[in-house]
């Protein structure tokens, strides 16, 4: 620690033999079995280390203030109020890191912003200090917001842009062990207690133990104030460290015996050397420098092209694996399409075969309108005068005869979904509440509610059911009578009445068909009595609310109904002339007989497609079928743009420009095949020659101009292109 203090020389050999600021007097050295001071000097070393150990508590984030930057605290005396220092805790929002720092009250706050802005290293114009929620000015001073000398406040500071410059400490929280800034009380020599500003160095390196005092109770152990300052500089003795002699290798020169003598004995006088072993050696051709690097040159030539042959063999095998995979792939795609093409045909069949929902009827009048067109048309071509008039009368005859038969099984497929509808009703309302368990397992309630409501539902299909026998009849309509007499009304009232008849038949013995009719009728009369909320509580929840029926009613100009919104057919160009599903299909079916299928499966292909492009999509789900097939008919003129392929079921609308989102006026027509080539265009522009992308900014301009009338569609279009709408 670093003590700022005005003491004269006779008082620092005094203090050196007190106890330390922010230490403990009252302890042992670690290490050491003696006890020092008295009793009097015990108490005050535990108020001292309480108050070090509390100030300590309190900081949570401290930042390192840089050997340059330090202040000299000096106390407070009553001629320079506006140089006392107070301890300034400045909390970073919204993180809540606090950053401590000793300040004197009379600085302002831009001071402090400069101050702060140097540690976090961001510009001071984006500081922001508030104090208890309140802007504070960069004029005003600490004194003038009411800071007392020698105390502590607590201001927040934010960023104005906390995008760019966020307000975060250079030192991590965890990584301060203890804060640099604390105020301790300090007994003088007169007795006097003051309060003293410590600033705390946190060591750059780990400064060895020189001595220091352990707290009796908490076993806290304190430095010395000498463990805190710099080390001292070694004086520079004169000897040079660093040399070349001591950073160059020594080298020495040393000779060795081989382990095997060897030498050489020639025939002289004396000694004779046998030659029977010598062989003759005949000096082959030289080989200059220029002949031997020529033929080494030879042999890395030889080498190198051994090597790229190989590399080329490895990039050939690549090549080919890549063409199989390609072929296979495409194989594979026409396969696909081929099964697609298939299901689809085998699907319309069926739906020809067996018709269930009104698409697989106008399916049916659409066939019909054709073949009559081609039967019209050959009749045209091949008859003339009263033979002409008989096959048309014949052909009229036929077709009202298909129309009939068509109609008839349609009113059959109608009763059957209304009895499907019916039941479907039915067990949703007596099914019982279910949730998830924590564990995954499925949990069913029954409730008085689902309760009723499951024994109104097995009634009413007791009822629907041909009887076996009179007997049990009647015991099916005593139930049922002895069921709604519990809530006496008008309806049940006259339910009684019909029960009561239908006994009476009965027992004249009436024929069972006869009594249909008035077997229909209970029926009915019970499904509304189901449909009561009155009687059967569960069914509230699956009725429409007459308040949310009031925004979602709107009326038929042909039928003049009101409906709701699931019967009428809302497009994105429709007006206020609307008309509901059952007048637009029944003009559909005496007029243009057209089938929406195939308009329906481009629609729902291109809201796939683009939901997995982008999820942000929007233009493609307020799109309906009559807006697609305009687009298709009246725009692209019902045929691809590239290859003119006119069948519907193989058309789908794709981007233009990949790198933009679809719409009307970023689209093009293709068949299936057509559409993995074109996706694969980075740019179109460069891809395609100019009359055929002229061709298509000319049907995107006809499409920008039909829905840039319609409010919803017109704010897509950007600012340039709206612009030349209005022009």
């Amino acid at each position: 620690m670093t003590v700022d203090r005005e003491k004269h020389e006779d008082e620092e050999d005094s203090a050196a033999s007190s106890p330390q600021p922010g230490g403990c007097t009252a302890g042992e050295p670690p290490g050491g079995n003696r006890e020092r001071g008295s009793a009097r000097e015990e108490a005050q070393a535990d108020r001292s280390a309480t108050d070090v150990l509390e100030t300590a508590e309190e900081a949570e984030t401290q930042t390192y203030l840089s050997d340059d930057e330090e202040q000299l605290i000096e106390p407070q005396t009553a001629d320079s109020v506006g140089n006392a220092t107070a301890t300034v805790k400045v909390v970073l929002v919204p993180h809540g890191h606090v950053m401590t720092v000793a300040f004197a009250i009379g600085l302002s706050i831009q001071e402090l912003k400069c101050h702060l802005a140097s540690e976090l290293r961001v510009p001071v114009e984006v500081l922001q200090i508030s104090l208890d929620g309140r802007v504070v000015a960069e004029n005003q001073s600490l004194m003038e917001l009411g800071v007392q000398p020698n105390s502590s406040t607590r201001l927040e500071m934010s960023s104005i842009d906390p995008t760019t410059h966020p307000l975060r400490p250079l030192h991590p929280p965890e990584h301060d062990n203890m804060p640099d800034v604390i105020t301790v009380r300090v007994k003088t020599d007169d007795g006097v207690f003051q309060e003293v500003v410590v600033e705390i160095e946190c060591p750059r390196q780990q400064k060895a133990f020189v001595g220091g005092y352990r707290h009796r109770l908490t076993g806290a152990e304190f430095h010395h104030a000498a463990v805190q300052t710099l080390p001292k500089k070694r004086a520079d003795s004169g000897v040079g460290l660093f040399s070349r002699g001591t950073q160059t290798a020594e080298q020495k020169s040393q000779s060795h015996q081989c382990p095997v003598s060897v030498s050489t004995q020639m025939t002289w006088i004396g000694c004779y050397v046998s030659c029977m072993n010598d062989k003759l050696v005949t000096p082959g051709n030289y080989v200059t420098a220029e002949e031997y690097h020529n033929e080494r040159l030879r042999a890395v030539i030889c080498l190198q092209s051994f090597v790229r042959r190989w590399f080329a063999q490895k990039a050939v095998d690549r090549l080919r694996r890549q063409r199989d995979r390609r072929l296979a792939w495409l194989k594979l795609q026409e396969k696909r399409r081929k099964e697609e093409k298939e299901e689809e045909l085998r699907e319309r069949h069926r739906r020809w075969m067996n018709p269930q929902r009104r698409e697989d009827f106008n399916l049916l009048y659409h066939s019909l309108e054709k073949w009559w067109c081609e039967e019209e048309q050959w009749i045209n071509l091949s008859m003339r005068g009263a033979e002409r008039k008989a096959a048309l009368c014949t052909l009229l005859e036929q077709e009202t005869q298909l129309i009939a038969a068509i109609g008839c099984h349609r009113i059959a497929v109608q009763k059957d979904n209304y009895d499907k509808t019916i039941r479907n009703f039915l067990n949703k309302s007596a099914a019982p509440r279910q949730w998830r368990a924590a564990d995954g397992r499925l949990i069913e309630m029954d409730s008085q509610q689902t309760i009723r409501a499951r024994e109104l539902r097995d009634l009413y299909n007791d009822i629907n059911q041909p009887a076996a026998s009179q007997e049990q009849r009647f015991n099916v309509l005593t139930t049922l009578k002895r069921t709604i007499k519990e809530h006496p009304c008008q309806l049940t009232q006259d339910m009684v009445d019909l029960i009561d008849r239908e006994e009476e038949l009965m027992t004249r013995s009436v024929k069972a068909a006869n009594l249909e009719g008035l077997r229909r009728r209970i029926s009915t009369l019970f499904l509304q009595f189901i449909k009561t909320p009155a009687f059967n509580p569960e069914v509230a929840k699956l009725l429409m609310n007459p308040t949310q029926l009031k925004n979602d009613m709107f009326f038929c100009r042909s039928c003049h109904r009101y409906l709701r919104s699931a019967n009428i057919s809302l497009g994105a160009s429709t007006r206020l002339n609307v008309r509901c599903r059952d007048c637009a299909s029944l003009d559909n079916i005496a007029r243009a007989r057209v089938d929406f299928s195939c308009y329906k499966n481009i629609l729902r292909r291109l809201r796939v497609d683009e939901q997995l492009l982008n999820d942000d999509a929007k233009i493609p789900f307020l799109l309906q079928v009559e807006d697609v097939q305009y687009l298709v008919e009246v725009i692209w003129s019902s045929c691809s743009a590239l290859k003119a392929s006119s069948d519907l079921y193989s058309l789908v609308f794709v981007r233009w420009d990949s790198k933009r989102d679809w719409s009307p006026w970023n689209c093009i027509l293709l068949s299936k095949e057509e559409t993995s080539a074109h996706l694969e265009l980075q740019h179109v522009l460069k891809a395609y020659e100019a009359t055929f992308i002229q061709m298509i900014e000319h049907r995107h301009m006809l499409a920008r101009r039909h829905f840039s009338q319609i409010p919803v569609m017109a704010k897509y279009l950007d600012s340039q292109l709206a612009a030349e709408q209005g022009n």
